[in-house]
């Protein structure tokens, strides 16, 4: 708008552009039920067009609150993590709250707790962790947030505290069986590291989808969800002596090594075995061929997380579930009917 300076904009200024009242404009920032779907619509969008920032200190006097997220998270360098804090973050700011991230190296009680009060323990309103290997129960949670609302994401399906998942189960059964259907007999896994959550699922999903189908599972090597441990993985199954037509791999570097390493045994991909990974990585569509792999909707993931932890900041009776988010196939050229 012509004639505001963008530095200078206060509520007032978004109220008479929306044609609302300073209060309601008050109430839409603070994220107030009591405000019709028509007046939050036009309040938002004139917060858009003026770069309308609400001052955070003004509002953290107003409601008791410090208008902060903390994320902990493990794992960060890996892809998985490293999209869930970019979108649970990004979710946050457009909610109105600033974020502050803690990482963590080794997931136990103690890191836990030590990454909790690095975000200044009870001056974040809530918690997001990304907790996605095995070690720590519900009650070990609870106990360690110490009564800061907080919602887990990419933990086990099934966890008895706040959290939002993506089946990975679901999405291991739809490549295992997509190999299946093309009428591959033969399937050999490389999984994650199994003390990730996700890696288990998908390797058990592996393993009992081929069974329904009346088929034995072949070995199974253990990554570590890196291009180079595919690599050494893909080999280790050729050293073993190995005979596959397709090649179920945990995610989709893993599946950029073990493509590498079959081509280097002289063997084509995919006329000579199929390879799926799992993830959709932006890359993944640009391989050599472009891989048949899982989409899973980390922006989704973000966003529920994020509205879930806001429903417990605000109510803390909200009630406790997990919610189930489910991920998509993606085919491409990386697989076929065996030849």
């Amino acid at each position: 708008m012509a004639g505001i300076d963008s530095k200078r904009v206060t509520l007032d200024d978004v109220a008479h552009l929306a044609g609302v009242s300073s209060q309601t404009v008050s109430r839409v920032v603070n994220d107030h039920p009591y405000v019709s779907d028509d007046t939050r619509r036009r309040v938002q969008d004139a917060i858009r067009k003026l770069g309308y920032r609400p001052n955070r200190a003004a509002r953290s006097l107003a409601t008791q609150r410090t208008c902060m997220l903390g994320i902990v998270t493990f794992g960060i360098d890996h892809y998985g993590p490293a999209q869930m804090v970019t979108h649970v973050e990004q979710t946050a700011r457009a909610r109105g709250y600033g974020v502050t991230l803690s990482t963590v190296r080794v997931l136990t009680p103690h890191e836990i707790r030590a990454a909790i009060d690095a975000l200044g323990g009870s001056v974040v309103d809530g918690l997001v962790l990304i907790t996605p290997v095995t070690g720590l129960s519900g009650a070990d949670m609870v106990a360690l947030c110490a009564n800061i609302p907080f919602v887990q994401i990419d933990t086990e399906l099934g966890a008895k505290v706040p959290s939002v998942v993506i089946d990975q189960r679901f999405g291991s059964r739809l490549v295992t069986q997509y190999l299946i259907d093309q009428g591959h007999r033969a399937l050999c896994e490389i999984s994650g590291p199994l003390n990730w959550y996700g890696a288990q699922a998908r390797h058990e999903s592996w393993i009992k989808t081929l069974h329904q189908a009346g088929l034995a599972p072949g070995p199974s090597v253990e990554g570590d969800w890196t291009a180079a441990g595919g690599f050494r993985a893909a080999n280790s199954l050729l050293d073993q002596g190995a005979l596959f037509t397709g090649l179920v791999v945990a995610n989709d570097q893993m599946a950029l090594g073990a493509i590498r390493a079959l081509r280097g045994r002289g063997l084509r991909v995919p006329e000579d075995v199929s390879v799926v990974g799992f993830d959709d990585i932006p890359e993944a569509a640009y391989f050599e061929p472009p891989l048949t792999t899982v989409c899973q909707n980390f922006a989704a993931l973000g966003e529920q997380s994020v509205e879930y932890l806001v429903a417990l900041i605000d109510n803390p009776h909200t009630p406790v579930h997990q919610r189930v988010l489910h991920p998509q196939l993606v085919e491409r050229q990386s697989a076929c009917p065996p030849r």
